[in-house]
């Protein structure tokens, strides 16, 4: 059974940083490309930042770029999104997803695992 767990959320004000992590187990991680995808009520799911198996590639969203950097230890199993200079319009829910195939792509439908959700929230 593949679990993905994310934690790090939180309220934090609009400036500053999080450090989402997520904790994948029953997949072979190291050959697994992974994501971040994020929701607000009433929303569809968006692709947010995504890395190749190695880490040697990212793709990042036009909004976050510059501001969220997307990393992985296989040897541990876990993904990590550092978010800094966080905006109100950047209260969601954060996904953690994960799949086989090689590249990164942004479409929710192409991912195959997902976790239940961490919810991030930036006041004014």
């Amino acid at each position: 059974q593949v679990l993905l767990v994310e934690s790090g959320g939180g309220l934090v004000q609009a400036g500053g940083s999080l450090r989402l992590s997520c904790a994948a187990s029953g997949l072979t991680f190291s050959n697994c490309r992974m994501g971040w995808f994020r929701q607000a009520p009433g929303k569809e799911r968006a692709f947010v930042a995504g890395i190749s198996w190695s880490g040697g590639s990212t793709v990042y969203a036009d909004s976050v770029k510059g501001r969220f950097t997307i990393s992985r230890e296989n040897a541990k199993n876990t993904l990590s999104l550092q978010m800094n200079s966080l905006q109100p319009e950047d209260t969601d829910v954060y996904y953690c997803a994960g799949d086989s195939a090689f590249y990164v792509t942004k479409r929710t439908s192409d991912w195959m695992y997902w976790g239940q959700g961490t919810q991030v929230t930036v006041s004014s």
